[in-house]
């Protein structure tokens, strides 16, 4: 089977989702680039279930367009994923969840400030808020990738959070990252009130976004 490992890696990380609370039931999914286009989590198949020929190649044909022969449909999302990896050539790997922090704060159509240097492994501050379109649209990837710019991940309003990294393993733990900051964010709006949180300086986050750039290179 072509892309053996590749599969193996989108099932294993897929039954992480929820245990790291980034999705619940079906909802969620995974994709990796290929030469071709990307390898992605079937629609509504349950992650403990997976098996490596369950996972769907699309071939990107041309903007915003795609192929697939397979017994089982991509992800709902898979237009989401085509267009960060159209949009963003560094991108590899590819992760979207409904994580509650995340998801609480994209429903006020909150975005994730600079109140902790973290932020940095995101691109920078803040984390954008994409405005609401209906899932699976294309109006939604356009959305995603315009909250994008210049960053590796996004909340989605009324729905989740998007990530991506130069590979799965960086892509699971940035959009854990995310949903820590989205916990942090919520938990110092209560305390501060009105105020909102105390924030870092932009020339501070820019150092620590270029400290980041050179950060785990050499690991996987």
């Amino acid at each position: 089977m072509d892309h053996a490992a590749e599969r193996d890696a989108i099932i294993r990380h897929a039954n992480r989702l929820q245990p790291l609370g980034l999705a619940t039931g079906t909802s969620g999914n995974l994709s990796i680039r290929t030469a071709e286009g990307m390898l992605i989590t079937p629609s509504g198949i349950a992650y403990d279930t997976l098996q490596p020929e369950d996972i769907v190649p699309v071939r990107f044909t041309g903007p915003g367009t795609a192929g697939w022969s397979h017994p089982l449909d991509p992800s709902s999302e898979w237009g989401m994923h085509q267009a960060v990896y159209q949009a963003r050539p560094e991108a590899g790997a590819v992760v979207h969840g409904h994580p509650t922090y995340a998801t609480v704060l994209a429903i006020q159509g909150l975005e994730i400030p600079a109140l902790h240097y973290m932020i940095a492994a995101a691109g920078g501050a803040p984390i954008r808020c994409a405005p609401y379109h209906t899932y699976g649209t294309p109006e939604l990837s356009a959305a995603a990738v315009a909250a994008l710019a210049g960053r590796k991940a996004c909340l989605l309003a009324h729905h989740g959070l998007l990530a991506f990294e130069r590979n799965l393993d960086r892509a699971m733990w940035l959009a854990g990252e995310v949903e820590t900051l989205a916990q942090q964010t919520l938990m110092c709006l209560q305390i501060a009130g009105p105020s909102g949180p105390r924030l870092l300086p932009a020339d501070e986050i820019a150092r620590v976004v270029d400290k980041f750039s050179r950060y785990g290179l050499k690991a996987r």
